[in-house]
């Protein structure tokens, strides 16, 4: 009995831990990369969801140009491009099964405003994002909406520098929150964190070649 209770404490020491740990590390994580001016300037799709309860602006520099890395943006999701991201933590952890593009492809460079960008290959969970605002080489928002009105848009913004290097700025503003997001948010971290590597890299790639 001893032994039992002392395993419990420990389990339960662990997750006491574990949320204390995530509740430190959240503001650095929701300004990854990101500078203050990138933090709070105004971007596209920012109107969208005017009054967000919890949102995050990442950001990373990218040596290749807006056009160079637009495409990489176009063509993610489930059904297409995937995510760029650590395919065996998707498939793993988050259960949700991706394979990453490692090129461009012309099929999948269709995307249009009102189009779908699947998170995961079943179509009904989790919902897919629908595309709010398309810039051509210069942002695309993607998003949810409760009838007419978007409630969580995950935007990402090129922003070319004068060295000839972008500035990859993801900024994300939802309505939602709560404990369920909290619990989310160390995968979602980790997911976003590769991900944004990952279109780095490929753009690099294509810009050396």
């Amino acid at each position: 009995m001893k032994l039992f209770l002392k395993i419990i404490g420990i389990f339960f020491a662990a997750i006491v831990i574990g949320v204390i740990a995530v509740a430190l590390l959240m503001p650095s994580m929701d300004r990854l990369g990101a500078s203050s001016e990138e933090i709070s300037a105004s971007l596209p799709g920012d109107e969208l969801v005017p009054s967000p309860n919890i949102g995050y602006t990442r950001a990373i520099s990218v040596n290749a140009s807006p056009e160079q890395i637009y495409p990489w943006i176009v063509q993610i999701g489930a059904d297409r491009g995937g995510w760029y991201s650590y395919e065996w933590f998707e498939t793993n952890v988050l259960r949700c099964k991706n394979t990453n593009a490692d090129r461009i492809h012309e099929e999948w460079q269709g995307l249009e405003v009102g189009g779908q960008v699947k998170m995961c290959p079943d179509e009904k969970m989790p919902p897919a994002y629908q595309v709010a605002r398309m810039d051509p080489n210069q942002a695309i928002v993607l998003g949810h909406q409760d009838g007419d009105r978007w409630v969580e848009v995950w935007q990402f913004v090129l922003v070319p520098q004068e060295d000839g290097s972008t500035r990859l700025v993801i900024r994300s503003r939802s309505e939602m929150g709560g404990w369920f997001w909290n619990v989310m948010r160390p995968g979602e971290f980790i997911m976003m964190q590769g991900m944004m590597q990952g279109i780095k890299e490929r753009a690099e790639d294509m810009s050396a070649g």
